[in-house]
């Protein structure tokens, strides 16, 4: 472990404890490597999706209500 870690308590459900220590012993890897991936892979998603609102920041918006008037143009959906 990096000399430059820091240390925390996180509480976890029972069942996911187990599972993540079940998953360190079968994949060889500490808990922490574990939690450190899933937390860093998290992380990264959000850093894409944020990149994605950049991108089509300047898109029209589309209400929600607009959207099912045009389902229901089109005939994709019923509405009473």
């Amino acid at each position: 472990m990096c000399a430059l870690t820091k240390r925390t308590t996180v509480y976890f459900d029972p069942a996911m404890h187990r599972a993540l220590q079940h998953k360190a012993l079968e994949t060889s890897r500490s808990f922490s490597d574990l939690v450190n991936d899933a937390v860093r892979n998290s992380l990264a998603e959000d850093a894409e999706d944020l990149a994605a609102f950049e991108e089509r920041v300047n898109e029209p918006l589309v209400t929600y209500e607009s959207l099912l008037q045009e389902l229901k143009a089109n005939g994709s959906i019923r509405w009473p």
